[in-house]
């Protein structure tokens, strides 16, 4: 397993609606990441990078099973010799359209894929969307590796999850909106703090329209943030490739000195939650 792994988020904007445009927006931002003198390792992509939120018109322009996508991020991989999270994609399979991350290995094959399972109904997902039910865990190079799409950073149980079964690094794709920056940064803190794993956020930039004719501004503020809850890169709202080199064995030196996992006692939290845990349903609140 490498000790040491260079990442690189692309914190690009998206053009609403022309999955061909942002095609070509991606092959030249992961070329312009490969022509460095320090090349990544692992690449990061947005999410909904092909379509951006076009959902009155996602059954149309979706990528029809991910193909169009598979093919572009294992070409590019296998080009590069690069490791690919690539983001997420509106994906069309039948009547079906899901949120899909697929992860391109460096050497061209498709080893990961992961539908975003909380769907956001401020955004009218849960409308155009169908959920996943998956647990997005991987390994690249050696390394046990997570990723959760955008809405998804809110459920803190998901990334535990993964964290339980061993995940290191944590990649976070988003289309995250002002307001709510401060919600992004602390809850990105937050699930490496008490996960301590690394988590790699990559949030898109620009302006669009939803289905209601609002207009919604994305942020940027892509960021790497170590297992003690140090942002060691970040962006601010343009485009920017955010890279940094991430020590990988700072994982089990940080879980070893604060034993949070064997400290836990699941049998209470399950004892727990047998008890209390309708209490919080919606129409308690």
């Amino acid at each position: 397993m490498k000790e040491l792994w260079n990442v690189c988020a692309i914190q690009m904007d998206v053009a609403i609606g022309e999955p061909d445009k942002n095609m070509e927006s991606v092959l030249h931002l992961i070329g312009k990441a490969m022509d460095r003198e320090n090349k990544p390792d692992v690449i990061v992509l947005p999410e909904m990078w092909n379509t951006g939120y076009a959902l009155e018109r996602i059954q149309d322009i979706s990528d029809e099973n991910g193909q169009q996508t598979q093919q572009m991020l294992t070409m590019l991989a296998a080009r590069y010799g690069v490791n690919i999270v690539g983001g997420s994609v509106s994906v069309r399979e039948g009547n079906q359209i899901y949120n899909r991350v697929y992860v391109a290995s460096r050497n061209g094959d498709i080893v990961s894929s992961y539908d975003k399972v909380h769907l956001f109904q401020l955004m009218d997902e849960h409308i155009y969307l169908s959920a996943g039910n998956g647990l997005g865990t991987f390994m690249l190079d050696g390394v046990k590796c997570g990723v959760i799409i955008c809405y998804d950073l809110r459920f803190p149980e998901w990334s535990r999850t993964m964290a339980l079964q061993g995940t290191e690094v944590l990649f976070v794709p988003a289309e995250w909106p002002h307001p709510r920056l401060h919600h992004w940064n602390t809850l990105l803190m937050a699930r490496a703090i008490e996960n301590q794993m690394y988590v790699v956020a990559c949030n898109r930039v620009g302006t669009s329209k939803g289905v209601n004719g609002q207009e919604t501004t994305f942020f940027g503020h892509s960021a790497i943030i170590d297992p003690w809850g140090e942002t060691i890169a970040a962006a601010g709202e343009k485009e920017a490739l955010v890279q940094a080199p991430i020590a990988l064995p700072l994982v089990t030196e940080v879980r070893s000195r604060i034993p949070v996992f064997a400290d836990r006692r699941e049998s209470l939290y399950q004892s727990a939650f047998a008890t209390y845990g309708n209490t919080f349903k919606s129409d308690h609140l």
